[in-house]
């Protein structure tokens, strides 16, 4: 799909103004896949300040905001808390059970979830979500699967990217400019 600000379908845009709940992969979505270990073990990612600013958007309209990695990272739950994520989940290597369980707790179904992944850990996910969606360096399997695809690789603006489709078909189904 094409991920230039005008010209999406009808399609996509019902879907993303349908969700409520967004789901993000950590490493290769909000960091661009890089791990730094220090000789200490201390672990070291990097995330883009724009994609923070789009979760800063996301939650101040309302939408829940969840963050699922198979790793275990200081540095991912101290980014989450600066953003005010609060649904973290870390270790996780079997995915969209905990997303759907957040997603029922929540009292949505799977068409309100969006989900943005990269790598084939995140494959069920993208496969069950309302709308899948992908940074522009996803794997070639996880591109074939999803409705959206962002100009930009992960870590490096994508999630912003992502949020903005996500507040504009809102802002468009609510009658907002």
């Amino acid at each position: 799909m094409s991920s230039e600000s005008h010209g999406h379908s009808d399609a996509l845009k019902a879907k993303a103004s349908a969700v409520r709940l967004v789901g993000f992969d950590v490493d290769g979505v909000l960091t661009n896949g890089q791990l730094g270990i220090a000789s200490d073990g201390q672990e070291t990612k990097f995330f883009h300040v724009h994609d923070g600013h789009g979760i800063k958007q996301l939650l101040r309209l309302g939408l829940e905001v969840a963050w699922i990695s198979a790793r275990q990272s200081a540095s991912v739950a101290r980014r989450a808390a600066e953003l005010g994520v609060v649904h973290l989940f870390q270790g996780e290597i079997d995915k969209w059970p905990r997303l759907d369980g957040l997603a029922r707790s929540l009292n949505l179904d799977a068409a309100q979830i969006a989900y943005m992944g990269d790598d084939l850990p995140d494959l069920e996910c993208l496969h069950r979500a309302g709308l899948a969606a992908a940074p522009a360096d996803a794997q070639p399997a996880i591109l074939a699967a999803v409705d959206w695809v962002s100009s930009r690789n992960g870590g490096s603006g994508a999630v912003r990217e992502f949020a903005e489709l996500l507040l504009a078909a809102r802002a468009l189904a609510e009658g907002r400019p």
